[in-house]
């Protein structure tokens, strides 16, 4: 297998997170060979390592950022690690080729039901528009974009709700298989 690398995002995985704790723990109880970050517990005070962080790129073949979508988009702590980590000179620019070829995939999951994600609908735009600055970044850092798997309507504001916990949690592990799969195809 190829080197696997696997960033979650969230910035409270532990105490704040239902569906992408579960998912995680799926990802690494299936993917013992590879390297797994959390970042919430790696920079609670979001001051990144940014050389050890740009190594671990470097090494890595496929990248995975798992993380739920908060306002439209990514976490904070998982865009600041992006903002330091991606640096002129390393991964794009004249002299940036560290991240060419590499395989990016997005895993995401959404509070609200995919059915309100579509063109003049309720959320105004599909889902995939929310994955624009990843093509882009990808794009810009000669990164291979491989996607998004992503998963709707696993709000966090259900968490009190036991059937609703139940589905969640059901659609959480379908998610992870779908990465698991991804991944697999991806590092062969």
């Amino acid at each position: 297998m190829k080197n696997v690398l696997v960033i979650s995002g969230h910035t409270d995985l532990q105490h704040d997170s239902f569906n992408n704790k579960i998912i995680m723990a799926d990802l690494e109880k299936a993917l013992p060979e590879a390297h797994f970050e959390y970042l919430d517990a790696m920079y609670p005070n979001f001051k990144i390592d940014v050389k050890k962080e740009q190594e671990q790129l470097v090494w890595a073949d496929v990248i995975v950022l798992q993380f739920p979508i908060f306002w439209y988009s990514m976490p904070s702590l998982l865009a600041r690690w992006m903002e330091q980590t991606f640096e002129h000179g390393l991964s794009h620019g004249s002299k940036g080729k560290a991240l060419v070829g590499k395989k990016l995939l997005l895993s995401f999951t959404v509070g609200a039901p995919e059915d309100m994600y579509r063109e003049g609908g309720f959320q105004l735009y599909p889902v995939e528009m929310m994955t624009t600055r990843f093509i882009q970044t990808a794009h810009l850092c000669s990164l291979d974009y491989e996607g998004a798997v992503y998963t709707c309507g696993l709000g966090y504001a259900n968490r009190d709700d036991v059937e609703a916990c139940k589905a969640m949690e059901s659609a959480a592990h379908e998610h992870a298989q779908r990465v698991i799969n991804r991944i697999e195809e991806l590092a062969k």
